[in-house]
């Protein structure tokens, strides 16, 4: 019998990623995917870290240390990291926390609430949310077009707010301003210089 994830059936938030070391005492410069940093990585708080299956930290946790802001940038000391050599093996990593529903954190979405979601472009339902890729650059909306869709194939849609204006969990819907091409094909490049050819 496989061995039951320990955080399975817990709630969990992304809230940062650990971009590069910072000095030679083991810090790390963070992304944050949280509007309230000094709130989430006070000291003692405990992080699942999302690394590949090969790291040496895969499937372990990390504990803040101490959180400060230094020129500008978030930076991160966590509990035995302490040079620079331990920090860079962290690089890349995503930090996750056990979340309670209860408290609601603008522009954070449990993969669960947008699964299913309708896909709307200039008022159109354009397709359904599948599912959710997280990527150490950047997460993803697998999206399930609609009927009459020119690919039929499930299209990935950076999980950006230039891409991804809105999320509207209550009213069961995405609205998407995808660069052109993403959800159509485009007229073959080679088609439109043999037109302009025929043209002069």
């Amino acid at each position: 019998m496989a061995p039951k994830d320990k955080n399975q059936g817990k709630n969990q938030l992304r809230v940062g990623r650990l971009v590069k070391a910072h000095g030679l005492k083991g810090a790390l410069k963070l992304e944050l995917y949280t509007d309230n940093p000094e709130r989430r990585f006070v000291p003692g708080a405990e992080f699942t870290l999302q690394v590949p299956e090969a790291s040496p930290w895969h499937g372990k946790t990390v504990t803040v240390r101490e959180y400060r802001v230094m020129n500008g940038n978030p930076v991160v000391f966590l509990h035995d990291v302490d040079d620079r050599t331990a920090a860079e093996g962290l690089v890349r990593a995503i930090l996750w926390i056990d979340h309670d529903a209860s408290e609601v954190e603008e522009n954070a979405w449990f993969d669960q609430q947008l699964v299913g979601l309708d896909v709307v472009r200039d008022d159109v339902v354009i397709g359904k949310v599948l599912r959710v890729e997280h990527f150490p650059a950047q997460d993803l909306l697998i999206v399930s077009p609609s009927a009459g869709s020119a690919s039929g194939q499930e299209v990935m849609v950076p999980f950006v707010e230039a891409i991804v204006p809105t999320v509207d969990v209550a009213g069961g819907r995405v609205v998407v301003t995808p660069p052109a091409g993403l959800f159509e094909e485009l007229p073959d490049a080679a088609e439109e210089d043999a037109a302009a050819d025929e043209a002069d």
